[in-house]
């Protein structure tokens, strides 16, 4: 059974800018690495990771919410819909064998939150977890600082500053957990 990685990310890009184009190769290199993709199912990274794993014989899973009034992304080949957006965070976390967080705003800030309390909080089993670029590097640093404060487990957020670098991350922690 192939494993899925959910991956995190902004709804704004679109083809041809760098973070469509970034998320777009994830997608390609996790198919081509024999996973599937979950994620939030709509336009921008979320497209872009579809579109890339379903070219490379992978599936792609959209978590959808009726609160939005967004298209969902024509790439998925499954489509869950929730009737709230906390439902939709639960259900893209439980899927989830990895997580990869590509740049993104508040809501993907909020995801990434969740990923991290619910492993805090004993709610979710530890899952590797890949971010990609600088700014997830600032603010996970931050982050931890106060976590190292609480007395809480740290390190379970790793950085990268590549897209390859995050699959293999991801390929290397699925395999020692297995």
């Amino acid at each position: 059974m192939r494993k899925t990685v959910t991956v995190f990310g902004s709804s704004k890009p679109i083809p041809g800018e760098k973070e469509y184009e970034d998320a777009y190769t994830l997608g390609k290199l996790l198919g081509a690495s024999g996973f599937n993709v979950c994620s939030g199912g709509y336009q921008g990274i979320m497209d872009a990771v579809s579109k890339g794993v379903t070219e490379s014989g992978g599936i792609a899973i959209g978590i959808t919410v009726d609160t939005f009034f967004s298209k969902p992304s024509i790439y998925l080949t499954e489509e869950i819909k929730c009737s709230t957006l906390f439902e939709r965070i639960t259900n893209l976390v439980q899927k989830a064998d990895a997580f990869i967080i590509l740049p993104g705003g508040t809501g993907t800030l909020l995801e990434l939150a969740a990923v991290w309390e619910f492993v805090n909080k004993g709610v979710e089993k530890e899952k590797p977890v890949s971010c990609y670029s600088e700014m997830w590097e600032k603010i996970v640093s931050i982050i931890e600082e106060r976590i190292l404060i609480e007395g809480r487990k740290t390190g379970l957020i790793k950085c990268f500053n590549s897209i390859e670098d995050c699959v293999k991350h991801i390929k290397a922690e699925l395999l020692r957990l297995n």
